[in-house]
């Protein structure tokens, strides 16, 4: 049965866009909702299989050069501007804004990822979940999501089911896109054990009663109705987790 009782602002903790971490490499300008490199703060460590959301903005020419990892899925959601990649496995794509690559680095991979230009700056959300299973065989997936796909809905971009049109990922998690603006809502009804991270990509919007603005994160941890509206050309991404067992 469908939940329809709204979830309250008590069961909702926001993290506000303000107090995130903060890296600033001059190429590299880097906001993280969760501890990350030097910043380490112990009250925001994760939220359920979500290890890391770092808000990047890499300038023109500029990068990250080769790296290990090893047990993390991993994914770039591509807001402005156009990523390239290239690892291990012998893969190498250039994604574009409203795509995203994805990584299960399972065993062991190294990679790069770098501005595809040299003169404009390029924007993403690097994403880190913990997987169910340790030494999986890496591997490498893009996706491209078209503006109607996720205009005033969800659409299902990682999915732990492995959902058809969805890359498969080894995280308990499901992963959505959506845009929303003007009078568009969009309803989610959050099962019984599971939790919900929604994040402000760009704009603002509102969450049941919180107003959500650019770069804000909302934790989730009761079941019930979650409604998205009230967007102000607001993008989010918003990941429906299995709640971790005390």
């Amino acid at each position: 049965m469908a939940q329809t009782t709204f979830i309250p602002a008590s069961a909702m903790t926001l993290r506000p866009a303000g107090e995130r971490g903060l890296a600033d490499h001059g190429w590299l300008k880097s906001r993280h909702s969760f501890s990350f490199a030097r910043y380490h703060d112990p009250a925001h460590m994760g939220f359920q299989a979500l290890r890391v959301i770092n808000d990047d903005r890499v300038a023109g020419g500029g990068g990250f050069p080769t790296h290990p990892h090893r047990d993390a899925e991993i994914f770039s959601y591509i807001l402005e501007g156009a990523l390239s990649h290239r690892d291990t496995t012998g893969t190498a794509s250039t994604v574009r804004a409203g795509g995203v690559q994805f990584m299960t680095t399972g065993s062991g991979v190294s990679h790069s990822e770098f501005n595809a230009s040299r003169s404009e700056p390029v924007h993403f959300l690097q994403v880190w979940l913990l997987p169910d299973v340790r030494g999986a065989t890496p591997r490498y997936e893009n996706l491209d999501i078209a503006p109607e796909e996720k205009d005033g809905r969800l659409r299902l971009f990682l999915s732990g089911a492995g959902a058809s049109g969805a890359i498969r990922t080894h995280a308990p998690a499901e992963v959505y896109a959506a845009t929303l603006r003007g009078e568009q809502s969009i309803d989610l009804p959050l099962r019984e054990g599971r939790s919900a991270w929604i994040q402000a990509a760009r704009g603002s919007l509102a969450v049941n009663d919180l107003r959500l603005e650019e770069g804000d994160g909302l934790a989730v941890t009761r079941s019930g109705l979650l409604r998205l509206s009230g967007g102000q050309d607001a993008e989010i991404l918003l990941f429906d987790l299995e709640a971790q067992r005390a």
